[in-house]
């Protein structure tokens, strides 16, 4: 585009000026002059590029925790709302006063509800009900978080989905799900973001059978402050990471000890921060050398999968799974088998599908035996049936107990190995087949039937996330007492810096959290990820700048020390668990040590003699 011209001549300088305006955030942006005939030099003496006060004036204008939804208590009726479709929407009286839960601790008015709500009555479509439009509400490229009270009618029948949505240019977006089976009063959360300026924006409320009435009450939309969130997530981490260290410091000449000076550098974080890989990648010296520095966990892509080791009966494919297996191993990094099945129908090899009972039960005898006992002690961790909230093939032709079964021979085969659930869209509120809740009632019904849960899997395929809802999914997971570890984490933006952003919101939440025991990122490398515009290092092996935040983070969670001896021969300071190099300089000589710390509760005390 052009954005400014001027008509000059050789005798002097010209002022040339000039703007335009973007719309969404590009991302790359290349500044030019040009214009003079071919053969003629052009001069530039100096060159600025600013927003204008306008710009400025409206970033600073940003409200945090203010909700943009007008008449969200119904004080004044119906006003600012419309009922989307043929629907008739009334307002009652008897819905919850407290704000929703999820809501709280973000927004500014902790003013109680009203009390009242809306009802949309007379729905002949599943999309029908309380709609407002709030286009000029919105700021682009933020995320805002979404949280609000729905009922359903009590006369149901069987479960009810229900969706806020959003109508952004006639496309639909997702801003939270909740199912229900009953007529009371549930909270629904979720988030979205607007990355393009829209002509005209409308947030509805949706979902329930035609004839089934609609209800909502204290419907909030708000933009989190991401800023504050972080100075309390980087609080917790203090508490929840780090632990007081005491290094007590013997000499045969102890006199000279005291006063001395200690250097001390964490060169390792024990913390497990891993990623995914696939069997060409470790052909790549580019992409060896940044995976080796920068993770010690890996979980393979594929090639561990059912459908790639024995993609037709009886002919077996170890041979890519074992060539990464001895990668890792010489490089000292720890590997996650994923998976041993797969529950999702569509994902089952067709020779698997066409068995009968008998003949599938055996199929899944032959691949526990087959897979556990090759690679036994191996993998430190097994996802043994994949998604199982989102699929049922295993159950539906085998019966109900069999996912235990699974669990209970994997645990037999290999005693070592950790054994998890694994599935997606947990953390994020907008999936009502795997809310937090429904994750607990299937590991406690696995549970009762002796399988030996290890670990909860949260896979981590987010968008646009809010820190206090992937906390609060967090929250309810952990009352079960099993480490939760994100498995398969990765976030999509075109803009790379947006994408560093919302990577920054989750890896921060995970390791602040005192269940999460470890991240995995779902690969790293452009070319080889599931989704577009998720990779930290672009094919050429350019690091960009949601891969820089990743390394600044890494190095944000290493201790460092300077200091002095004391007079009783001691040095204390708190650090994360890990490696770490000692530096001693005392009159007489200097010396240098190693040390781990490892996780405790405890003040840790090391005797180190020099």
């Amino acid at each position: 585009m052009q954005v400014g011209r001027a008509l000059v001549s050789k005798e002097r300088w010209e002022t040339l000026e000039g703007s335009f305006t973007l719309k969404s955030i590009p991302k790359q942006v290349v500044f030019f002059l040009e214009g003079p005939s071919p053969g003629v030099d052009l001069l530039i003496d100096s060159v600025e590029v600013s927003c204008n006060n306008d710009m400025n004036r409206h970033q600073q204008n940003v409200m945090y925790g203010v909700n943009i939804i007008e008449n969200s208590t119904f004080n004044d009726g119906l006003k600012k709302w419309v009922p989307l479709g043929s629907c008739t929407l009334s307002i009652h009286t008897g819905s919850p006063r407290l704000l929703p839960p999820l809501a709280s601790e973000s927004l500014d008015d902790q003013q109680p509800l009203s009390g009242l709500y809306v009802r949309a009555t007379n729905r002949s479509e599943t999309w029908m009900g309380p709609s407002q439009t709030i286009t000029d509400k919105l700021n682009l490229h933020l995320t805002y978080q979404v949280a609000a009270w729905v009922r359903v009618s009590s006369a149901v029948s069987g479960p009810q989905n229900i969706n806020v949505a959003f109508n952004v240019d006639n496309s639909w977006v997702n801003g939270g799900q909740v199912e229900v089976e009953d007529n009371e009063w549930h909270e629904i959360a979720g988030s979205f973001r607007v990355e393009k300026q829209p002509s005209k924006v409308v947030i509805y409320l949706q979902g329930p059978s035609p004839g089934v009435d609609l209800m909502l009450a204290g419907l909030h939309v708000f933009l989190v402050d991401r800023k504050a969130r972080f100075t309390h997530l980087k609080e917790q981490t203090d508490k929840v990471r780090k632990q007081d260290i005491i290094l007590k410091f013997t000499e045969s000449d102890a006199v000279s000890l005291p006063g001395s000076a200690v250097i001390i550098r964490q060169v390792e974080n024990s913390f497990p921060f891993g990623s995914c890989m696939n069997r060409s990648n470790i052909d790549n010296e580019e992409f060896v050398d940044f995976f080796v520095k920068n993770f010690n966990w890996a979980v393979f892509g594929n090639e561990l999968k059912w459908y790639h080791t024995e993609s037709q009966q009886g002919k077996f494919n170890y041979h890519d799974a074992d060539e990464m297996l001895e990668f890792c191993e010489k490089h000292g990094i720890n590997v996650r088998g994923h998976c041993i099945f797969w529950e999702v129908e569509d994902t089952v090899q067709p020779w698997v599908r066409s068995l009968d009972r008998n003949n599938l039960m055996i199929a899944v005898q032959n691949r526990l035996k087959g897979l556990l006992s090759r690679y036994k002690g191996r993998f430190k961790h097994y996802d043994v049936n994949n998604e199982m909230l989102h699929g049922s093939f295993y159950q539906d032709r085998l019966g109900k107990d069999i996912r235990a079964f699974m669990f209970r021979e994997s645990h037999q085969l290999d005693p070592t190995a950790t054994l998890f659930v694994n599935d997606y869209n947990v953390e994020d509120g907008r999936d009502s087949k795997s809310t937090p809740e429904m994750y607990i009632q299937q590991i406690l019904d696995l549970q009762e039937r002796g399988a030996a849960v290890g670990g909860i899997g949260i896979q981590g395929h987010i968008d646009h996330p809010v820190g206090p809802i992937v906390g609060a999914a967090l929250n309810k997971l952990a009352i079960l007492g099993l480490p939760i570890w994100f498995t398969e984490l990765d976030v999509a933006a075109e803009n790379e810096h947006i994408r560093a952003d919302d990577l920054e919101i989750i890896l921060r939440e995970a390791y602040a959290h005192p269940a999460v025991e470890g991240i995995v990122l779902w690969g790293f490398w452009e070319l080889f990820m599931c989704r577009d515009h998720s990779h930290l290092v672009d094919a050429e092996g350019d690091v960009n700048e949601a891969g820089k935040r990743y390394l600044a983070l890494k190095q944000e969670w290493l201790s460092h020390a300077d200091g002095h001896i004391d007079a009783h021969g001691q040095y204390k300071f708190r650090g994360y668990q890990g490696k770490y190099t000692l530096e001693i300089n005392t009159p007489a000589k200097k010396f240098s040590r190693s040390f781990v710390v490892d996780k405790g509760d405890d003040p840790l005390v090391l005797n180190i003699n020099l």
